[in-house]
C-alpha cells in the first residue's frame, strides 16, 4: 500500500555532514508523523527525530543541535540533515511514517528498508 524509500547514506569522516531523504509513495491520503530511527550494531532501534504534519519536531537528546528534520508535504518526503557527525552516529537509519490511506481514516504505519551511515576516518 505504502512504500518508503530512503537515500543519502554513506561513509563520512568525523565532523562531516550527510543528508538523508525518505520518499513515501503509494496509497496516501495524509501523512501524519514522519520519523527517523537508527539501529547500531548490538543496540536497540532508537528514535532520532520526528516531525508532524504541522512541522512540530522532536529530537533525541544525543542529536539535538546537530541534526535537523524537515519535510516537504506536497512531495511526501522527509529529510534528515546530519552535521558534526561522530562515530557514535554510525548505524542503519530507518524512515517511518504514519499514513492515513483512505477517507475512512484507515491507517498504515511502516518502515523503509534502511540506509547505512558510517562515520569513520
Amino acid at each position: 500500500q505504502v512504500q518508503l524509500v530512503e537515500s543519502g547514506g554513506g561513509l563520512v569522516q568525523p565532523g562531516g555532514s550527510l543528508r538523508l531523504s525518505c520518499a513515501a509513495s503509494g496509497t496516501i491520503l495524509v501523512i501524519n508523523t514522519m520519523s527517523w530511527y537508527r539501529q547500531a550494531p548490538n543496540k536497540e532501534r532508537e528514535l532520532v527525530a520526528a516531525i508532524t504534519s504541522g512541522r512540530s519536531t522532536n529530537y533525541a537528546d544525543s542529536v539535538k543541535g546537530r541534526f535537523t528534520i524537515s519535510r516537504d508535504n506536497p512531495k511526501n518526503t522527509v529529510h534528515l540533515q546530519m552535521n558534526s557527525l561522530t562515530r557514535e552516529d554510525t548505524a542503519v537509519y530507518y524512515c517511518a511514517a504514519d499514513v492515513v490511506i483512505d477517507e475512512y481514516g484507515s491507517k498504515w504505519h511502516g518502515w523503509g528498508q534502511g540506509t547505512q551511515v558510517t562515520v569513520s576516518s
